[in-house]
């Protein structure tokens, strides 16, 4: 099976890596950054360099792939309409004239749901977007949603904070931006966060099962930011933080976020419950 990974940051390089393992499987990693080709070249058999507006080098790396895994990040100074929507733009026709491919996982974010006043959302759930940002990211799941067709599967994951090993640990989240300052609010909101080993392990879930339609991961934690905070100073000695909730902090997003569905179709998490 060949597979194109478009956007090898964090969590694509995770993939790559887990996918590179697989000796059945050909790996296409791209990278919008020449200097990044000898690290992705340890992780894939192929690397190209490659654009989201670029309609004639997607052309190219799609030819003779049956999946593709959308990944793909916001680098600084760049908007979300140039990263996300663009790439959707230029990437469906593409898809349109493809012959080969089978299958397009594509990774969106919780933050599609907008304001929900804390409570428990599914796959079912209206979204409601409320900044600019999230709003553009619930355009592109739709765009991508509607090139699904009897040929080719599209699977968006809706992913929580993503957490895990290297940069994205709590610890360094909290230690650097969180602890010892004083937050808006009283702490009581719901937070949704994903493991990378649970990302990885999902989108291979999905390959292996073509997955079609949206999808929640999240993990079973379900915790409040005072919670999850607290937890993670008690266990790594941090100040811990203080709350003013004579400061009224309006989220983008609050809603409480479900992960059943993905579970009812067979996956099992690795990580569960947060790994502090």
């Amino acid at each position: 099976m060949n597979i194109a990974i478009i956007g090898c940051g964090y969590v694509g390089y995770a993939v790559a890596q887990h996918w590179q393992n697989k000796m059945s499987l050909m790996v296409t990693a791209t990278t919008t950054t020449p200097e990044r080709i000898p690290e992705l070249q340890a992780i894939s058999q192929k690397v190209i360099v490659v654009r989201g507006n670029n309609t004639e080098g997607l052309k190219s790396l799609l030819k003779d792939q049956d999946v593709v895994l959308l990944s793909i990040g916001r680098k600084r100074n760049v908007s979300y309409k140039e990263t996300y929507l663009k790439t959707a733009e230029t990437l469906i026709p593409v898809l349109q004239q493809n012959s080969t491919l089978k299958q397009l996982i594509y990774l969106s974010s919780f933050s599609v749901y907008g304001y929900q006043n804390d409570n428990l959302v599914d796959e079912e759930t209206q979204p409601n977007p409320i900044s600019d940002n999230s709003k553009v990211l619930r355009q592109t799941e739709e765009l991508f949603l509607s090139a699904s067709n009897e040929k080719l599967k599209v699977c968006i994951f809706r992913l929580g904070g993503i957490y895990g090993a290297g940069r994205r640990e709590l610890v360094k989240i909290v230690s650097r931006y969180i602890a010892g300052k004083t937050l808006p609010g009283n702490g009581q909101q719901a937070t949704n966060w994903i493991h990378i080993d649970d990302i990885v392990g999902g989108i291979e879930f999905a390959r292996q099962n073509r997955l079609q339609g949206v999808y929640n991961l999240v993990d079973d934690a379900n915790l409040t930011q005072r919670q999850l905070i607290e937890e993670v100073c008690k266990k790594h000695n941090l100040p811990p933080v203080t709350w003013d909730s004579s400061q009224s902090r309006k989220r983008d997003c609050n809603a409480k976020v479900t992960n059943q569905k993905i579970k009812d179709a067979g996956y099992k998490f690795l990580h569960p419950n947060m790994t502090f």
